[in-house]
């Protein structure tokens, strides 16, 4: 069971986390506080940054955290409902960013396309139900990136990677995941094939290990951030899989445990670290209790049935 004091602390917050904790954690459907996301707190202050230009900061991918992209997906993690601003915004990338190749690009320099913005884009775009049509581009990119392992690495078509890069999977799969849940059939049972052998390779990966000497790929990935932004860690993985609906599997085990040992002695979970960059504000403090983390870590746990492991 959950402490019903960490309850009442991530009750105490603000309102895009009151909704995902009654959703998540206490499992009851509250539309009053989701349609308030857009009216206050950090929803209400992530789209009062909207400029008259139709964008975010400069503007599609410019500068990072405060562009379009990033801040379309920050409004998706709140759990926003779609907004006028959104709308507009959405739009104009469909209409002035969208490359040769099929893919969403704002690099005027790259005509190749990169594969975690795709992959982002699919994830935000299909949560604000952008038009189908407008997506299948996106769709066909994706999946002629995928690598012989599975995964997807953003290095394929500008280097020509050989092997999948668990940044570029994680991003591609939530998209994935989140077009499915819209319900849009473009090409989906490939797009679910290719989850399903994504998921695959970061099983075989432990999450984060190497699948041939079993070392950590990098430290960086067992930190508790938030937001994630591109970046791959073994919070944001589990919380996908739970996202997913996928089941338990024994290869979790050690990230699960990783995340246990990181209770504080309060019952918290922390912000490990931040992403360096510019932002339109910070929700939360480094190095302190986050109620972002705690929501994140509960809900995996409960969904993985090891909630009875928590102290």
């Amino acid at each position: 069971m959950i402490d019903n004091s960490i309850i009442e602390w991530l009750l105490d917050s603000d309102v895009s986390i009151q909704y995902q904790v009654y959703r998540d954690l206490l499992k009851t459907d509250k539309p009053e506080l989701k349609e308030r996301i857009s009216k206050e707190g950090w929803g209400a202050k992530f789209l009062s940054f909207h400029n008259d230009n139709g964008h975010w900061g400069l503007g599609f991918y410019q500068p990072k955290w405060t562009s379009s992209h990033y801040t379309l997906l920050d409004l998706k993690n709140l759990s926003i409902t779609n907004h006028n601003y959104i709308e507009i915004t959405l739009n104009k990338i469909i209409k002035e960013d969208k490359g040769k190749d099929g893919g969403i690009n704002p690099a005027r320099s790259l005509w190749k396309s990169d594969v975690c913005i795709n992959g982002m884009f699919l994830n935000y775009a299909s949560y604000f139900e952008v038009k189908e049509k407008d997506l299948k581009s996106v769709v066909d990119f994706l999946l002629s990136m995928q690598l012989a392992d599975g995964g997807f690495n953003c290095h394929l078509n500008r280097i020509g990677a050989k092997h999948s890069s668990l940044h570029t999977t994680i991003s591609v799969i939530e998209g994935i995941t989140e077009y499915a849940k819209r319900g849009c059939t473009y090409k989906l049972n490939e797009l679910k094939r290719a989850e399903e052998e994504s998921r695959k390779f970061i099983l075989e990966h432990k999450l984060f290990k190497s699948h041939k000497t079993g070392e950590i790929i990098n430290n960086k990935m067992l930190m508790l951030s938030n937001p994630s932004r591109w970046r791959y860690d073994i919070l944001r993985a589990l919380d996908y899989f739970r996202y997913a609906g996928v089941k338990y599997d024994s290869r979790m085990s050690d990230a699960l445990n990783i995340l246990l040992n990181k209770q504080r002695a309060d019952k918290k979970w922390p912000l490990q670290c931040k992403h360096p960059g510019n932002t339109h504000f910070d929700m939360e403090v480094t190095g302190q209790a986050s109620k972002w983390n705690t929501l994140r870590v509960l809900r995996v746990m409960d969904h993985f049935g090891w909630i009875n492991k928590i102290k």
